[in-house]
């Protein structure tokens, strides 16, 4: 009997055991359900081209110039399909460097011609022609741009954009403006340009990093009096919805041949610079804006060699085996967080070059926007003493900005 009573004790605790083994599955699952419920969801970032529904209609009826490239995408489909599709009508496009199609070299010169895919007009804004004549304007009623930016101030396709602006005003035609965001908005930084030093890759007195979308910038092109004789351009931007400035923005198109990815967009304002000395950028390589280097630098065990590649037709240093550094190990959140200009590569390239009297050229000038980045750079100051001498113009240049801001900080 005494064993027959302890078993049926044993089989009740099983029982009771089994009871809250399967409550705390029922209330574990209640808490997961409700966690989801609450769990905040993220909306989903819509750039201006996306929202068709707030341009296409005032389009209808007006005869367009499209002012773009390859990077005016929406969901992998050209925005001038998109708007031919739709019975708009498309009358010419207007490409900025490197072409409509985005496969010409930086730099190189694109000729107009005849868009194969669409039959459409292409007048090129890169060469001798930056700016539309009235005569190229003639008959359009409307202006729209979209191009994706990257946001360093000698990335000229904002140079672009201020031609095509003021061309605008002074032919009374309207511009619609359709903002993308910009992967290096997170941050301002670097020397202003000096108005003695401007050029089409530094038009404006703005700092290398200026943080603020091409919408962004246009309103501040337009509110400055910048544009020749300060006119005014009809200008109405289409703004993106749910765009945080301070989250990582990975583009999906290379914005031109040599910026293949995200991470050399993140890397380019702070190795541009080396554009205007003999150290090679990885231009004929995979990895442009990746890596940087030099035949010189043999103590470095890091190499590669560049060779001619679309987009690099004839690199700096071809054919010579290059010793530098890499970033391919580099994580994109590593990259982004960094949010400033990093001068110590530049620095150490000049101080381990043999023939420092030839290191800068009159490029590296342009480039900086002033002559005295190269002045402190020969004379040994730190990158955090270079950098401390900008932050007086850097404040200035904030509270400007500051007043052209669409979306929040």
């Amino acid at each position: 009997m005494r064993n027959k009573s302890k078993d049926s004790r044993l089989h009740s605790w099983k029982n009771i055991y089994l009871l809250f083994f399967l409550l705390t599955v029922l209330l574990s699952q209640a808490a997961c359900s409700q966690n989801t419920q609450n769990k905040k969801v993220e909306p989903k970032l819509l750039i201006g081209a996306e929202q068709t529904q707030l341009y296409f209609p005032s389009l209808k009826g007006k005869r367009i110039g499209f002012v773009g490239n390859h990077t005016s995408l929406i969901n992998g489909i050209h925005l001038v399909d998109s708007l031919l599709a739709a019975n708009l009508t498309v009358v010419k496009v207007f490409s900025p460097e490197h072409g409509f199609r985005g496969d010409a070299d930086a730099g190189e010169k694109v000729a107009d011609g005849i868009d194969v895919e669409t039959g459409l007009p292409v007048i090129s804004l890169y060469g001798k022609n930056r700016k539309p004549t009235a005569r190229q304007l003639e008959g359009l009623d409307v202006l729209l741009f979209d191009i994706q930016d990257v946001g360093a101030r000698f990335y000229t396709y904002i140079s672009t954009l201020h031609y095509v602006m003021e061309a605008a005003a002074e032919n009374k035609i309207p511009l619609i403006l359709l903002d993308r965001p910009n992967p290096n908005g997170h941050y301002v930084d670097g020397p202003i340009l000096e108005q003695a030093h401007q050029s089409f890759v530094g038009m404006h007195e703005v700092p290398i990093v200026h943080g603020m979308t091409i919408g962004e910038y246009a309103k501040m092109i337009n509110q400055e009096g910048w544009l020749s004789n300060q006119v005014k351009c009809e200008l109405q931007l289409i703004v993106c919805q749910n765009y945080d400035r301070n989250q990582l923005y990975e583009i999906t198109t290379p914005p031109s041949p040599n910026l293949p990815n995200t991470k050399a967009v993140l890397l380019y304002p702070s190795l541009c610079l080396f554009e205007g000395t003999p150290i090679s950028v990885g231009r004929g390589t995979s990895e442009p804006f990746q890596q940087f280097g030099h035949p010189k630098f043999k103590d470095l065990e890091y190499s590669f060699i560049p060779q001619p590649t679309k987009g690099a037709k004839s690199p700096k240093l071809k054919g010579q085996k290059c010793y530098g550094r890499s970033f391919k190990s580099r994580s994109l959140t590593t990259l982004f967080a960094a949010d400033s200009l990093n001068l110590t590569y530049l620095i150490d390239s000049y101080q381990a070059y043999p023939k420092k009297e030839a290191f800068f050229t009159n490029f590296f000038t342009l480039l900086a926007g002033n002559r005295n980045l190269e002045k402190q750079i020969k004379q040994g100051m730190t990158a955090a003493e270079i950098r401390a001498s900008w932050q007086k113009g850097l404040s200035d240049f904030r509270a400007m900005r500051k007043r052209y801001l669409i979306y929040p900080e």
